[in-house]
């Protein structure tokens, strides 16, 4: 079981991963600062102050513009355009609408998934047995898609054949550790995606 995520009681049963105390100690640091990174939940409570109000939430406006930091912008892209090109004014006010709609909701979602994973590392440090349950499972695919997505804007990853110029990267290379906790988050993902198959 180590390294990967095994299935639990059959098809979408939920999954289990042996980790020991560096490997949480890794997957927690990703989390929190990606936590951070998000900001707080929507109604602009942070999760240490309560249940956030469901009602207060829905009308929570979100912002219109994308944001600046291009972890953020990859996190929550435009909804409308071509990436490739500039968008045009239709386009962009579009995007602004959508954006302003949706991205509260997309954020506390991202969020939950991230705490999720969060949580469940600290009931188990300092190491052992992670098992997930099938809604856990899934909240923590979320987790590790958005992380890898997060590290590969850093890594100024736009395409699958990164991976050989990244592979090719020294080990003196300061952005080494990054390349390496993205290989492994991948890793996971692929592995705990085929936990859920049928």
């Amino acid at each position: 079981m180590a390294g990967y995520f095994e299935p639990q009681g059959g098809p979408g049963g939920g999954a289990a991963i042996a980790l020991d105390e560096v490997e949480i100690s890794i997957l927690r640091s990703l989390a929190v600062q990606l936590l951070e990174l998000i900001g707080p939940a929507p109604g602009g409570e942070s999760d240490d102050d309560g249940p956030v109000d469901p009602l207060d939430a829905l009308f929570a406006e979100s912002p219109s513009e994308p944001p600046k930091d291009p972890a953020l912008a990859r996190l929550f892209p435009d909804a409308y355009g071509d990436p490739e090109r500039p968008q045009d004014e239709e386009s962009r006010r579009m995007s602004a609408e959508f954006r302003r709609f949706t991205e509260g909701e997309l954020r506390g979602r991202k969020r939950e998934d991230l705490l999720v994973m969060v949580r469940s590392l600290d009931a188990l440090a300092p190491a052992g047995v992670l098992t997930l349950k099938p809604e856990e499972a899934r909240q923590w695919l979320g987790a590790l898609n958005d992380l890898r997505l997060a590290i590969a804007s850093r890594l100024e990853i736009t395409a699958e054949d990164d991976g050989d110029r990244l592979f090719a990267l020294p080990d003196s290379d300061p952005d080494k550790p990054m390349v390496m906790a993205y290989f492994w988050l991948g890793g996971l993902q692929e592995s705990l995606v085929e936990t859920m198959l049928p």
